[in-house]
């Protein structure tokens, strides 16, 4: 045995009235097979898992009901073997009291196992063993329930030196680790040898407060010959926070901006580690825990619970709650809160229910004014200002509470308890938390929102000026086409002489006009170049009708007069109105046979 009897000075806090006594009375009682078990799959922090059952199929004790969607969450599997009734919402043991997704169970009193695989944890990988914890569906059963596999996985950023196994239980009433390391200290010992194994560490330290003498000789006995110590510390609420118990048996002060793994110190629940020995020894994986039923009840006591068990059925096995009982609270009174039903399910967080009345949790009595005592600082744990994170979260300013170290606090009630103006500071406190959290969510989303908006707006930038260069490529294609075919009729060079420059803007509309006037020009040249090629070769045009020979013979006799009034007058004669009107039309018919001869000529010159 290897006992550690010194510890460091605690830091601040109080000492409540324990109320521990009632419960540890009795030995570790088994409950009876409820009627029912509804199974939550929201039981731990993190992301809820991938239903894998439906309604009406039949499971087996430990079979895998939901599987993690990702690394941080965690599974559930079938307390018992039976029958799924339904996967549907169902009211949860929560502050909130909304229902949450649950899948809800019928034992066939049967408690038949399925198939559970074993793995030699001193012989396999570490990777395949923190690997299989994954589907073990073990969390931190001390409250917190952050999944398991993530505290032991290994890290680059830093290494693990010392394990130390929370055995604390600073929380008045609770008496569920207590009564575990009187009766399972073998148990919690092998699976402190299994969690020091994964991690690597060199050394574990059990710290236990000093009014569990029963519990630390228990612990004392069963670290006989192994590399792992027994810190006794004094009894101070809130010893039992993971930063306050490292400091009381290490010395190790861990700052507000880093983790304990990132100091070399990583932290279990003695009850944690207990799991990981059933897991590891026998392959069952996380099904049920011990809770403490005390307060108002009429024989308190700890009781192994499967989970999801209707709160009833534990009610009822601790000798029913007494008339006067006005509500009950999971967790306990400085940290635990009230449940919105009786009909509530046990989960991996139950670790106490409390039956609350009157005489035992008196009404609190109206707030006062603060009048500065300042006894709410000297007390806090974590050596905050209360007083003044009190004035800034009762005025909205947010920030300025932030500033003084908000989220430090780790809502231990410490403040509340001492304050003697009876102000309920952790409420202001929590108040003022969910309001900096929703603020910085909406301003992650405005801030995604404007980043969108700018990616969007700079896509039609680039759009258009994609668009803008096609364009400028296109009338540039087509006034070098123009050009082209202009310098080949000479068309285009002459107006050029006479008309000023096309400008470096000049629209498509412009260009398409400039090239459909040189190919006219073309064409004209074309005619002409055939009609002077018929006339030099003496060929007439092909494909020509005569003319009527009214027709002819009225041209003739309007050449005749016009002949003989030449020769008649050497001055030019007035021209009567049926004179001058046969005249227009002898020209227009002069003209229609000129630009059908030429037309023809043309039509001959391409062939």
């Amino acid at each position: 045995m290897n006992a550690i009897l010194n510890f460091f000075k605690p830091k601040r806090g109080v000492h409540p009235p324990e109320h521990k006594a009632e419960s540890t009375q009795l030995p570790i009682a088994k409950l009876a097979m409820p009627q029912k078990l509804v199974l939550p799959l929201r039981q731990h922090i993190g992301n809820m898992p991938k239903v894998l059952v439906s309604v009406g199929e039949h499971v087996l004790k430990g079979q895998l009901l939901a599987t993690p969607e990702c690394t941080v969450s965690a599974a559930i599997h079938a307390p018992t073997s039976g029958t799924i009734l339904s996967i549907s919402d169902a009211i949860i043991p929560h502050p909130s009291g909304l229902p949450d997704k649950c899948i809800t169970l019928i034992p066939d009193g049967k408690d038949q196992w399925t198939n559970l695989s074993l793995v030699d944890w001193r012989s396999a990988p570490k990777e395949a063993l923190i690997a299989s914890l994954c589907t073990s569906g073990i969390v931190g059963l001390g409250g917190a329930t952050f999944p398991t596999h993530i505290k032991l996985r290994s890290s680059g950023k830093s290494s693990i030196q010392t394990l130390v196994v929370n055995a604390a239980e600073c929380e008045p009433y609770i008496t569920c680790d207590d009564m575990l390391m009187r009766e399972h200290a073998d148990e919690i010992i092998q699976g402190i040898e299994i969690a020091q194994y994964l991690l690597g560490a060199e050394k574990s330290v059990i710290g236990i407060e000093d009014n569990k003498p029963i519990a630390k000789q228990a612990m004392q006995t069963a670290i006989a010959g192994k590399p792992i110590s027994v810190v006794t510390v004094p009894t101070q609420y809130p010893s039992g926070d993971a930063r306050q118990l490292i400091h009381l048996v290490s010395g190790i002060e861990i700052p507000h901006d880093k983790r304990a793994t990132e100091m070399g110190v990583q932290v279990f629940n003695v009850a944690t580690v207990r799991a990981l020995y059933r897991y590891f020894t026998f392959g069952e994986p996380a099904i049920n825990r011990v809770v403490t039923v005390t307060g108002n009840v009429a024989q308190p006591q700890n009781f192994e619970v499967l989970f999801g068990t209707p709160l009833p059925a534990l009610i009822q096995a601790a000798g029913g709650a007494k008339p006067d009982t006005t509500h009950f609270i999971m967790g306990g009174p400085m940290m635990g809160f009230d449940l919105p039903s009786t009909e509530v399910p046990i989960t991996k967080a139950t670790n106490c229910i409390i039956a609350a009345s009157p005489h035992l949790f008196a009404p609190p009595p109206p707030a006062m004014p603060c009048i500065r005592c300042a006894r709410c600082a000297e007390a806090c744990p974590i050596q905050l200002q209360p007083q003044e994170l009190y004035w800034f979260a009762k005025s909205d300013a947010f920030e300025k509470a932030r500033d003084y170290k908000l989220f430090d606090c780790i809502e231990c009630g410490v403040c509340t308890y001492v304050c003697p103006s009876n102000i309920p500071l952790v409420q202001y406190f929590r108040y003022a938390k969910s309001e900096v959290i929703a603020a910085d969510k909406a301003k992650e989303a405005a801030d995604l929102a404007r980043e969108r908006n700018e990616f969007r707006l700079a896509r039609i930038e680039r759009e258009k000026q994609e668009r803008a260069q096609k364009h400028a490529e296109r009338a540039l294609g087509t006034k070098a086409e123009a050009a082209k075919a202009a310098s080949a009729s000479g068309y285009v060079a002459k107006e050029a002489n006479t008309a000023e420059a096309p400008s470096s803007s000049t629209s498509d509309e412009e260009a398409a006009k400039a090239a459909k006037q040189a190919a006219i020009a073309a064409a004209i040249e074309r005619a002409k170049a055939a009609k002077a090629a018929a006339a030099a070769t003496g060929l007439a045009p092909k494909n020509t009708t005569p003319a009527n020979p009214a027709v002819e013979q009225e041209i003739a006799e309007i050449d005749a007069r016009r002949k003989n009034v030449g020769l008649e007058n050497s001055k030019e004669a007035p021209i009567t109105a049926d004179a001058e009107k046969q005249a227009k039309i002898a020209a227009a018919i002069a003209r229609a046979k000129a630009m059908k001869a030429a037309t023809e000529a043309a039509k001959n010159g391409e062939k």
